[in-house]
């Protein structure tokens, strides 16, 4: 429980304050503590990790109004992450992780929730979005490949 407490409050600090936001796109590394939950201890606590890092960081550092809707995708990018990266996987593991996150929750699921929050036009915000996803999966990939090494490694001590 207590990793878990640790990696919410990376996940707020990384999603609210070292994160590059506007109110159409955010770019940072926010994803880590929800792929480090699902490493080492599976979907639903990645998800329960993401969730409470989004409600937790929207309730203390509000970047615009709260809407339920960007909890329910970081919930389900820990799901994602947790099915496909639980315990370390293969390049095309990660790969598939990053881009089920980018396409489904990224591009449709968030790009819907904003355009539902401030009415603006789905398919118009898609576009502006798109270069936000394509971004947020190389890093996500690249980031993800990087950390299994240190995560093989905290889950040894995590273990024992």
């Amino acid at each position: 429980m207590t990793v878990c407490a640790m990696l919410v409050a990376v996940h707020v600090l990384l999603s609210r304050i070292l994160s590059v936001n506007a109110w159409n796109m955010k770019i940072g590394l926010a994803f880590l503590p929800v792929y480090a939950a699902a490493y080492l201890y599976g979907p639903w606590i990645a998800a329960i990790v993401g969730g409470l890092g989004d409600l937790i960081g929207a309730l203390i550092f509000p970047i615009g109004p709260y809407f339920p809707g960007f909890t329910l995708s970081c919930a389900l990018t820990g799901v994602i992450f947790g099915l496909l990266l639980k315990g370390g996987k293969p390049l095309k593991s990660v790969i598939a992780a990053a881009a089920m996150d980018q396409v489904f929750i990224g591009l449709l699921m968030n790009t819907f929730w904003i355009s539902l929050l401030y009415g603006s036009p789905f398919l118009q915000l898609m576009e502006i979005r798109a270069v936000q996803a394509a971004i947020m999966f190389i890093l996500e990939t690249v980031v993800i490949r990087l950390m299994d090494v240190p995560m093989k490694k905290a889950a040894k001590y995590c273990y024992e």
